[in-house]
């Protein structure tokens, strides 16, 4: 391994995924690691993980958040950028951006080995994170199959990572399948979340209710929930514009949708207008937000965001 590693970039997953590499990496050399958050750390934690070992084992020191690190603790990483040692893989994890700056530009001068871990938003790039999640878990996975996870939960990039992984460990034998991620969707990924979702979207209130409560109860995060109807809503906005005489097959490229999300799309939008479509979008902006911190009651909040989309969709 090299002696300095920089995983740079704001999207969190892609280093996580790059971490998990390296960590493999550590663990098939033996190594014993450390790893310090960055705005945790008080003076000398990291000039003491960094002190020569007495034995000469291999070690490793993972420094999370790079960026939040205090002031009185530089020093100790600048001053080891000058004489590092042999026994010893630094690696440095940054959001990007000008926090830290200068610690950063120390460390880029020694030349080490830097991971991008920008935010990726292009529904191909999604994809091909995607493709290397499967191989990562030595699983293959059709295009089909692809696409349908991207199109799923493409707008949370962590909720790609555990939901391939789970796929990946779940499913049977041979390449995963189209089928086979709407199967899983149907009985695994966020289950509850994706019934709420399309008993809100069909403008059933009474069952978006009652199944919401349901997938509460049984763990489901609020978050996921707001992510499942945003999801819906996301593939109700890209189909709408499209020619309903196209074959969902041959928009599935140009809007990087599965033929399957499009055909249910076509369904649902059969009651929507671009009006509602708008008003419900709005909405679930705003129960994300609620859910995530902006509201002291996030249930209320998601449960009267449930009543303005199911109402958006009689909207003319």
């Amino acid at each position: 391994m090299n002696a300095f590693y920089l995983l740079l970039g704001s999207e969190g997953a892609l280093a996580d995924r790059a971490l998990a590499k390296l960590q493999a990496e550590f663990k098939e050399e033996s190594a014993e690691i450390t790893t310090i958050d960055a705005s945790d750390a008080l003076v000398g934690d990291i000039a003491d993980a960094l002190a020569p070992s007495l034995f000469s084992e291999r070690r490793g020191l993972i420094i999370k958040d790079l960026q939040d690190l205090p002031e009185d603790s530089k020093a100790e990483v600048t001053r080891y950028l000058e004489q590092p040692d042999p026994t010893m893989t630094v690696v440095f994890v940054h959001k990007g951006g000008v926090k830290g700056k200068a610690l950063l530009d120390a460390i880029k001068k020694v030349k080490p080995e830097i991971v991008p871990c920008d935010a990726i938003k292009k529904e191909s790039e999604k994809e091909d994170f995607v493709k290397g999640l499967f191989q990562d878990a030595g699983r293959k996975a059709t295009p089909g199959a692809i696409k349908a996870m991207v199109g799923a939960l493409g707008n949370d990039l962590r909720e790609l990572q555990s939901a391939v992984s789970q796929i990946a460990l779940d499913a049977p034998a041979g390449a995963i399948d189209e089928a086979m991620v709407d199967k899983f969707h149907q009985g695994r990924i966020e289950t509850t979340g994706f019934d709420v979702a399309d008993a809100t979207i069909d403008g059933n209130l009474p069952v978006a209710l009652i199944t919401l409560r349901s997938a509460l109860e049984t763990g489901t995060d609020p978050v996921m929930v707001t992510s499942a109807i945003a999801s819906s809503l996301r593939s109700l906005a890209k189909v709408s514009g499209t020619n309903r005489g196209t074959k969902s097959f041959e928009l599935a490229g140009q809007l990087g949708m599965a033929p399957w999300q499009i055909d249910k799309a076509r369904r649902q939008l059969q009651s929507w207008t671009p009006r509602g479509i708008a008003s419900a979008v709005e909405a679930i902006a705003k129960a994300d937000a609620d859910v995530k911190g902006a509201s002291s009651d996030p249930i209320f909040a998601l449960e009267k965001a449930l009543q303005t989309i199911a109402a958006a969709r009689a909207q003319r």
